[in-house]
C-alpha cells in the first residue's frame, strides 16, 4: 500500500526542491567561466523560477513567506546540492565539475520523484510529481548536452553522423 501525500505536502516538496535547484544554478552560473555553460546555468535558473512560481501559486503553507522574498532568500546551507557545489568551488571547480554535480542531482531528483509518484494514490498529487519528473528530465538532457560539449564528446547534433556499436 502506497503512502498518500496530500496536495500541499507534494507542493511543499516541489517548492523546496525547485528553490534548491534555483540556488544551485545561480551559484553555478556565477562561478562558471565558460560563456556557453554560464548561459545554460542561467537558462536553467530562469526555468526554475518559472517552475517555482507555478508550484508556489497553489501552495497554501506560510513558512516560505511571499514568493519574491523566498526567491531572493539565501540558499539552504544544508542542501546537499549546495554543499557539493561549495566543496567543488573550494577545489577550483570549473564548468565540468558543476555540470557533473548538476547531472547527479537532476538524476537523483528524477529517481526520487518517480518513486514517490509510483506510490501516490491521489491523481492530482501524482500529476504534480509527474510534472516535476518531466521538467527535470528536460533539464538533465540539456545539462548532458552541455557536458558533452564541454568534454568535447559527440554533440547531439552530430550523433547522426557517427555509427554507434
Amino acid at each position: 500500500m502506497g503512502k498518500e501525500y496530500s496536495v500541499q505536502e507534494a507542493l511543499k516538496l516541489a517548492v523546496q526542491g525547485e528553490k534548491d535547484s534555483l540556488d544551485f544554478y545561480r551559484k553555478a552560473a556565477a562561478v562558471t567561466k565558460n560563456d556557453r555553460a554560464k548561459k545554460v546555468f542561467e537558462l536553467l535558473a530562469n526555468e526554475e523560477v518559472g517552475h517555482l512560481k507555478s508550484f508556489f501559486e497553489h501552495y497554501k503553507g506560510g513558512e516560505f513567506g511571499d514568493l519574491k522574498t523566498f526567491i531572493d532568500s539565501p540558499p539552504d546551507k544544508k542542501s546537499a546540492t549546495i554543499l557539493a557545489l561549495e566543496k567543488a568551488i573550494n577545489e577550483n571547480t570549473h564548468e565540468q565539475k558543476a555540470l557533473e554535480i548538476a547531472l547527479k542531482e537532476e538524476k537523483s531528483c528524477i529517481e526520487q520523484y518517480t518513486l514517490l509518484a509510483k506510490d501516490i494514490i491521489d491523481p492530482l498529487v501524482k500529476g504534480i510529481f509527474t510534472r516535476v519528473v518531466k521538467e527535470t528530465q528536460n533539464h538533465y538532457d540539456m545539462i548532458e548536452d552541455e557536458y558533452m560539449h564541454v568534454m568535447r564528446m559527440v554533440d547531439k547534433s552530430d550523433q547522426d553522423t557517427y555509427v554507434r556499436e
